[in-house]
């Protein structure tokens, strides 16, 4: 698998990709390791250089940046937290198969996970400067789309006409994962870890 060409593909042409990936045999751990290990990298060091190096104004307060031990612990707390979310989504998306009238297949339902991830991963860049971070979210709401069209490209053999369901369900429990993270990372990095600075 090339990871480049994988990630263009399954954000320019997502719907063609589908089809190679389902004919994939990747085995989850390789999944994992070769691709979205590598990938979420890039917002854990781009979120260390925006909280940690850069910083960001603040009205009445001046240029605002964490320590920079606290920001690698971040990056590190944030990575290792977004691949157990990712691993757990696919897990689940795998568990909610029969309510949906599909077979469980754990390769395709981590497939599924990991790879409309991709545009949130990349996205990811945009922490680097955080007034401009709100563009990984936006990113992260094209991945849904891209999950959308996994689940229609029969990654999970879903009928037509439970589709649709399996994957709002499915991006409600992601979201709520993502929520989950969110509150943790913000509970451990309080305002307090941050320094002021010109």
């Amino acid at each position: 698998m090339d990871l480049i060409s994988r990630a263009q593909n399954i954000i320019m042409k997502p719907k063609e990709e589908w089809v190679k990936i389902k004919a994939d045999s990747t085995p989850i751990p390789q999944l994992f390791m070769s691709y979205a290990a590598i990938l979420a990298l890039i917002p854990a060091v781009a979120q260390f250089i925006g909280y940690g190096l850069i910083g960001q104004r603040i009205p009445f307060i001046g240029m605002v940046r964490a320590s920079l031990g606290s920001s690698l612990f971040r990056a590190i707390f944030f990575y290792i937290l977004g691949l157990a979310s990712v691993y757990a989504f696919g897990l689940i998306i795998n568990m909610l198969a029969p309510s949906f009238g599909s077979k469980p297949n754990p390769a395709n339902a981590m497939k599924l996970a990991v790879y409309s991830m991709t545009a949130m991963w990349i996205g990811g860049i945009f922490y680097i400067f955080l007034p401009l971070a709100i563009l990984a979210m936006l990113a992260g709401l094209y991945g849904l789309y891209v999950l959308y069209l996994g689940f229609d490209g029969g990654m999970m053999d879903t009928a037509k006409d439970k589709v649709l369901g399996y994957c709002v369900v499915s991006i409600v429990v992601y979201i709520v994962l993502y929520a989950v993270v969110s509150v943790i990372i913000a509970a451990v990095f309080t305002v307090g870890a941050f320094t002021t600075g010109l």
